[in-house]
């Protein structure tokens, strides 16, 4: 750790973690540690979030390392604030989670579309949730003209259609704030609708009856999820997108 005043090592900090006093010792030397820099305090953080779990239940990792059955996939916010699972109180392995800048899904992403194959082929999740935030940054960005250059440009451009689509709505409300936030329940209903024009989400409707399709919005200012729209398993969707062979 360069110069700092404090330097541990693993099996010091093992010890420390193991030591059983009630008070954890690696929280207190991290409080005791002005010098210490922020990446390092991550990595002292998670000795004293294992040793925590590990106290309250000994099997939790060895359960944890064997597993993976999640009955959701998760598909928001990059948003610090938007942490999926603790706003829905949800243990690891609960959840499967993609994060991008303003919780897209976008036709061309290999990223996403990856994730969602994997998800309802292999975990065979029973509900995708598409959960955007009230305040979202990415979705301001795209309501102004300003130039973010070329990467952002693109990504914020699949936002820019959907306030095209819902330009006479939009306009007409004349509060900024609350402007803002119905664009963000709009572009969730249209990624929602995005993933049912995916082959690999009718196919899966055909196959199985799952997954079903959920878009939430979560309140930055009192921690509440809002449903703004669904699509249970078997929704129609705009002709030109069903596919017939699957």
């Amino acid at each position: 750790m360069g110069n700092l005043n404090f330097e541990m090592t693993n099996i010091e900090t093992d010890k420390l973690a193991e030591s059983g006093n009630d008070v954890n010792p690696i929280k207190t030397i991290i409080k005791a540690s002005p010098y210490m820099q922020s990446y390092e305090r991550l990595l002292l953080e998670n000795k004293a979030w294992a040793a925590e779990k590990v106290a309250d239940d000994p099997d939790f990792f060895n359960r944890l390392a064997n597993l993976q059955r999640p009955d959701f996939l998760w598909i928001g916010c990059s948003d610090s604030r938007v942490p999926a699972n603790e706003i829905t109180g949800t243990q690891p392995g609960e959840i499967f989670v993609h994060r991008n800048v303003a919780n897209l899904v976008v036709n061309t992403d290999v990223n996403l579309l990856s994730v969602v194959d994997y998800a309802v082929n292999h975990l065979n999740v029973k509900h995708i949730i598409v959960c955007g935030h009230y305040g979202c940054g990415g979705v301001q960005a795209a309501m102004t003209k300003r130039d973010y250059k070329p990467v952002l440009n693109m990504w914020l451009r699949n936002i820019k259609d959907v306030i095209r689509l819902h330009e006479d709505e939009l306009n007409a409300i004349e509060n900024m704030e609350q402007r803002v936030d119905r664009l963000v329940e709009l572009n969730v209903i249209e990624q929602v609708k995005n993933l049912a024009r995916k082959s690999s989400i009718q196919r899966a409707w055909r196959a199985s009856g799952y997954p079903h399709l959920h878009g939430w919005v979560y309140g930055l200012k009192d921690g509440l999820i809002n449903t703004v729209f669904e699509m249970p398993a078997g929704s129609p969707v705009d002709p030109i997108y069903e596919l017939d062979d699957l």
